[in-house]
């Protein structure tokens, strides 16, 4: 039971959409369905860590994380406006050679990186992990690491599926690809911009 509520969890995370999300869509348009899967993998194994945070009580790193989450979100903003830049000025590449040599542990870094630099999200387990009565500080070792597991299954089943749907589509999107990285990159860019912009309106 404890793992199902994990999964289920780690599905109502990742399934928003977010910028992550639409550089998933990206990067599986444009460079095949496996550097989309490793995109939202890297999401998913991120938010399987705040997740060990959050189910294991680590109360001390969570406060330290959301006390200086300033300055992540800003590194975080610049982040999203280079990845918005660079998909937006990126060349198409729809072809078996240019897909197979696309960049998978590339990929799944910089989204690893960029969901770990919303420390806000810690917040989100927070408040789930007590939405499912999972806010208790006896459980057992074992149970937190099913739940830990769980979240990042579920994540990953998540980006599973939209990596994949996405892909069923690839073929008939061929020749808007050029178009398609454009508008991605503008909206990543849009979001990185807000990111940085939310902070200046709030200081």
């Amino acid at each position: 039971m404890i793992f199902i509520k994990g999964f289920i969890i780690g599905i109502s995370i990742a399934a928003p959409v977010g910028p992550i999300g639409i550089l998933c869509i990206q990067r599986t348009i444009t460079y095949g369905k496996l550097n989309g899967l490793a995109t939202g993998l890297g999401a998913a194994s991120a938010d399987a860590v705040y997740g060990f945070i959050a189910a294991f009580g680590l109360t001390f790193i969570s406060n330290f994380l959301v006390a200086q989450q300033t300055w992540f979100r800003i590194i975080g903003g610049i982040f999203l406006i280079y990845l918005g830049i660079r998909a937006y000025l990126s060349t198409p590449q729809n072809t078996p050679e240019n897909t197979k040599n696309q960049n998978h542990a590339g990929a799944y870094g910089t989204t690893f990186l960029l969901t770990l630099s919303n420390p806000m999200t810690i917040l989100s387990f927070a408040a789930i992990f007590s939405g499912f009565g999972l806010v208790d500080t006896s459980i057992h070792y074992g149970s937190a690491a099913l739940m830990v597991i769980g979240v990042f299954l579920g994540s990953a089943t998540w980006w599973l599926f939209l990596s994949g749907g996405t892909n069923l589509f690839r073929n008939k999107l061929n020749q808007r690809l050029a178009w398609i990285n454009k508008l991605s990159g503008v909206v990543i860019t849009l979001f990185g911009v807000i990111a940085i912009a939310s902070l200046l309106l709030t200081t």
